[in-house]
């Protein structure tokens, strides 16, 4: 079966499928036959001893360096007066704890060794042995266990000849005990496709790494299972570079995924081929056309908005050499309030850093980006010098992706330096789950498109008959345009209406002038079908006449046009929680239409969204 789905499919994507079976066996042949005899001492881990002269001329030369460093040693200077950290559940969650363990011990580790000044390993020493005390790290939630274990590994092995043998002895027990033998052959994210699979063998990873010596053959199973089980995630990103869960899950998993890659490089001396998986360089790509020029995200699936430096992207750009991948981030260290995703891995920023020249870093050529993969984008950038250059982004893909929303069809669009069409992104988790939400039951009937920013009444996409998208769908884009008259995609969404539809075809692109146009084909079944037209936006709106909306927003205005074979309902729609669970939306809404359709006939629903002058 499997090959004869390999012979009849796409030349493209049998090349990708060629090319990631050779990786996974030259993966098979790598974990038989890594050179352990190559390992180097501690420090190991990330920065090797000598590596600090290398940040430290890296700092000097690029004062938004220096000004990283000096956060960094900022912060490791409040750390020293603040309680240390408990055992303090969050739900079901330690990873709060494990997060600021993790910063705690990266960033005094860090500071100690750029210093030498003993309070700063004194304290990351206490840091160590209160984790170290607590009975377990939460297994039941490996990625508290994953986190916790990566910031002892680092803090063992960076402080290793500042640490009194029975303090290492402590902590590395507690390495082995609580982490390494905390995952069982069989845990679920050795075969997850998703951030656990990075997070999780990343975290044991460095810890099989820190603590070879001593346990040899039980460090070599870890690193060996990894090697096995990585891969399973780096398909995700094939075939061009597309990550399934978005950009902040990207910002997560891919940093630990970074992790893991550079803690084998800088102990062994090799990657393993890991970095060789199809898509895998490319996602760097993906993750800089995420950022619009407002400075917001194409904030899809389970994500955040807001503006962040991300750190990852100076590894990439390193591996690469394409300094280009840092034209934003760059940017974004000039700033000195900025956030940074991850930010208990920032260290990581000033060892990546280093012997890089940031000095000429010139914006990237491209202004399209598209990817396929299991969660299929296009996105169009009228530039990379202003940030009221347009931007249009347009998503298909399936809600039974990890992290996902009913959100098929749906696009970002800016103009002017406003985004007209948003999306509202992702709810707390603990703020479901804590009322009793089954937050993870992704299922036609799951209580997770009860959530309202997660199902498609609120998302900038078609609802058939008041009914939630299929979950077993799958929508392609199975067109682009590249024309200065057209720049966009068409997403085949007939599996996500299949009960209610025979096709419907969604084509999103913007004309010369940069103005917005939807066109919905549409072909009925035997019956009719009521079709929802829905656009989210933070802009003040009013229905004007029969067939139009208009929009305001920060002195601009838009006029939303539509074109109908039948009377269309103009509609504007409260954004107000439906249920107790649901948070609030401030400063949204919804604009739109309702139809129609009659039964056994094809449709065509154009919108235009154009600019008043």
């Amino acid at each position: 079966m499997m090959i004869y789905l390999f012979l009849f499919c796409k030349p493209r994507l049998q090349r990708t499928i060629l090319l990631s079976v050779l990786v996974f066996y030259s993966l098979v042949l790598c974990a038989q036959s890594l050179d352990y005899e190559r390992m180097n001492p501690h420090p190991r881990l990330l920065l090797t001893q000598g590596g600090e002269e290398a940040v430290k001329r890296s700092i000097t030369s690029f004062p938004s360096l220096l000004k990283v460093h000096e956060r960094i040693l900022k912060e490791s200077d409040e750390i020293l007066i603040q309680q240390m950290a408990e055992r303090v559940m969050e739900g079901k969650r330690l990873l709060g704890v494990s997060r600021l363990a993790l910063k705690r011990i990266f960033y005094l580790s860090y500071a100690y060794r750029m210093t030498k000044e003993e309070k700063y390993a004194y304290r990351a020493t206490q840091e160590m042995l209160s984790v170290s005390r607590f009975p377990d790290w939460n297994p039941s939630h490996f990625l508290d266990v994953g986190e916790m274990v990566l910031a002892l590994s680092i803090g063992y092995d960076w402080l290793y000849e500042y640490l009194e043998p029975e303090i290492r002895s402590i902590v590395r027990d507690a390495i082995v005990e609580k982490g390494l033998d905390a995952a069982a052959p069989d845990e679920w994210f050795y075969r997850a496709v998703s951030n656990w699979n990075s997070v999780c063998n990343g975290g044991l990873l460095c810890g099989a790494l820190a603590v070879f010596e001593d346990v040899p053959d039980k460090a070599k199973k870890i690193i060996e299972k990894c090697l096995l089980t990585n891969p399973k995630v780096l398909v995700a990103y094939g075939p061009d570079g597309g990550y399934p869960e978005g950009f902040h899950y990207w910002g997560y998993g891919t940093s630990f995924q970074v992790l893991l890659i550079a803690a084998l490089e800088s102990a062994l001396g090799t990657d393993a081929g890991l970095s060789e998986y199809p898509g895998f360089l490319e996602s760097a790509r993906f993750m800089e056309f995420m950022t619009a020029p407002s400075g917001e995200y194409f904030n899809f699936s389970d994500a955040v908005n807001g503006v962040r430096c991300n750190m990852m992207m100076f590894w990439f750009a390193k591996k690469m050499g394409d300094l280009s991948l840092l034209w934003l981030e760059n940017q974004y260290l000039e700033d000195p309030s900025v956030s940074f995703a991850e930010d208990r891995l920032l260290p990581c920023l000033l060892i990546f850093c280093a012997h890089q020249d940031l000095s000429n870093i010139q914006p990237p050529s491209c202004r399209f980006w598209h990817n396929g993969g299991k969660t299929p984008v296009f996105i169009y950038r009228g530039g990379w010098n202003s940030k009221k250059d347009s931007y249009l982004a347009v998503k298909g893909g399936s809600p039974l992706t990890s992290h996902a929303h009913m959100d098929a069809g749906s696009f970002i669009y800016e103009r002017e330096g406003i985004r007209w069409g948003i999306d509202l992104g992702m709810q707390n988790y603990l703020s479901l789950e804590s009322r009793g939400v089954n937050l993870w039951d992704q299922s036609q009937e799951g209580q997770r498109w009860e959530v309202f920013r997660l199902g498609n009444m609120a998302h900038n996409t078609l609802t058939i008959n008041n009914k939630r998208h299929l979950v077993n769908s799958y929508a392609p884009i199975s067109r682009i345009y590249k024309s200065e008259d057209r720049k966009g995609a068409e997403v085949n969404l007939t599996s996500v209406f299949a009960d209610d539809m025979e096709k419907v075809v969604r084509i999103i692109y913007l004309n010369e002038e940069d103005d917005l146009i939807v066109k919905d084909e549409l072909v009925t079944g035997e019956k009719e079908a009521l079709v929802t037209w829905i656009m989210v936006t933070p802009a003040e709106a009013k229905i004007i006449g029969k067939n139009q909306i208009e929009l305001a927003k920060d002195g601009h205005r838009m006029l939303l046009t539509v074109a109908a074979p039948d009377d269309v309902e103009m509609k504007l729609w409260s954004n107000a929680p439906l249920h107790v669970f649901d948070e609030p939306n401030p400063g949204s809404m919804r604009v739109g239409f309702e139809t129609y359709l009659p039964a056994n006939r094809k449709n065509l629903l154009k919108v235009t969204l154009n600019l008043i002058r």
